[in-house]
């Protein structure tokens, strides 16, 4: 396979794409050019050639009249249209090698809008000027555009200019490429730990949920699906000790259902201990969000003082 996509000064969009496909279709060929009879001999034309037709590996967005957009307004750009048509794929693909789980073709679907909806869409806007950056001031759009030869490594570079962006373009679809690992990771990790988080054990009439690895994501279901749970007890396999967490009140904020007692902030070792009357516990955070004991009696014990 042979994907062509525009020479010159790259952005996210077209690295995003290219890495996609690359990915998809392994071993593929890239091919940085203007050239309209390269461009269309490729497999793939990637933001270059005119035309948008998936089908045909066309995934052009500079033509006139161009109109794709999704449901929620925002325009495609080349990120989004390769996105539209090889996420699944992708991500299936990546979940297999790097997660070592097979998503049906559904749930590799639903990761993939989630995926457009928190990244690839803001690449897109920062490439067609409805944002400036994607997403903030110096966000994935900022960096990528950042691999890019400064006029300096040009004019040092000369005329091997042309092969030190095809490097620099290679750099920023590995860098892309890792972002994109991470993504399916944390995603599928996230779905697998599910019924682990719905079934742990509660303890202290419901209030408190014990979970056996501190590393499950579990904020997001115990604030939308367990009301009554105040405190999240969960045991770091990597630091040997039990935490004890508070739960959100909300998505995207420190305050908690229930703080830990105000009384505990920023004590560490002994001076803790003395506060709680537990010998081992290790910390709180100065805010009162998160606190720890070696023991797993130690950390219930500071939760039954929290719970009050």
């Amino acid at each position: 396979m042979i994907i062509a996509t525009h020479s010159g000064k790259f952005h996210a969009d077209d690295v995003w794409a290219v890495a996609v496909l690359d990915i998809v279709f392994p071993g593929s060929e890239l091919q940085r050019t203007r050239d309209p009879g390269l461009i269309a001999a490729a497999d793939f034309a990637v933001d270059v050639g005119g035309v948008w037709d998936p089908k045909a590996g066309r995934f052009d967005h500079h033509q006139k009249g161009f109109a794709g957009a999704r449901q929620s307004g925002v325009v495609y750009a080349s990120a989004g249209l390769v996105w539209k048509e090889h996420g699944a794929r992708c991500v299936a693909l990546l979940a297999q090698t790097h997660a070592g789980h097979t998503l049906d073709g559904r749930d590799a679907q639903e990761i993939a809008y989630a995926i457009d909806s928190d990244l690839v869409q803001y690449l897109d806007m920062a490439d067609t000027g409805a944002a400036k950056n994607a997403p903030g001031g110096y966000g994935l759009s900022a960096i990528i555009s950042g691999f890019n030869p400064s006029w300096l490594d040009e004019q040092n570079a000369g005329a091997a200019a042309d092969e030190l962006r095809l490097r620099q373009f290679r750099r920023a679809m590995t860098f892309i490429g890792e972002v994109l690992v991470n993504q399916v990771k944390y995603r599928v990790g996230t779905k697998l730990s599910i019924e682990q988080v719905r079934q742990a054990e509660r303890l202290e009439n419901g209030r408190v949920l014990l979970l056996q690895n501190s590393a499950l994501p579990w904020t997001a279901i115990v604030r939308n699906e367990m009301p009554k749970v105040l405190f999240v007890i969960s045991y770091s396999i990597a630091e040997q000790r039990y935490q004890l967490n508070t739960v959100p009140a909300a998505a995207d904020t420190f305050e908690a259902r229930k703080d830990l007692p105000a009384a505990w902030a920023g004590l560490q070792g002994e001076e803790l201990a003395a506060v709680t009357g537990v010998g081992d516990a290790v910390f709180c955070h100065n805010n009162l969000f998160i606190a720890a004991a070696k023991s797993f009696e130690g950390a219930l014990t500071m939760a039954r003082l929290a719970l009050g």
